[in-house]
């Protein structure tokens, strides 16, 4: 090979690399103050008091993801992920607890806790306030 056609392949390979590295930087994370999931975002009303049941729970969309949103006793709120902690499916709220139809774990409305398996992690918690009678999350 002459010499050209190493400066050629040099070149190549720099560019290369110089691409290579640009292309992993826009695809790192941003500003680590943005939001990064369910509880992160400002908080946003996502449920009316007077439409969770007492000893009940409601799903309700919240920054891009499924929550649930209880009312253990009058005038408490709590709210959970949806996202069972088993293997990722959607707990939906029953009168027993709330349920994950993939594998029949069950979690408590109140806590979050697990009442029955698979899943061994209990749900994990997301903000909520009240405003009056509007549920505020994050």
């Amino acid at each position: 090979m002459t010499h050209d056609a190493d400066l050629t392949r040099r070149t190549l390979l720099v560019a290369g690399g110089a691409g290579t590295a640009l292309a992993l930087a826009a695809c790192a994370p941003g500003d680590p103050n943005t939001d990064t999931g369910p509880g992160t975002a400002s908080p946003a009303e996502v449920a009316v008091l007077s439409d969770i049941p007492v000893g009940g729970a409601i799903a309700v969309m919240f920054d891009g993801a499924q929550i649930i949103v209880s009312q253990p006793t009058a005038g408490e709120v709590v709210a959970f992920s949806a996202i069972c902690t088993h293997q990722g499916c959607i707990v939906v709220p029953e009168k027993k607890g709330l349920n994950c139809p993939c594998h029949k774990s069950l979690f408590d409305t109140a806590t979050g806790a697990v009442l029955q398996g698979p899943a061994t992690d209990p749900l994990p918690a997301v903000t909520v306030t009240l405003d009056g009678d509007k549920v505020l999350a994050g």
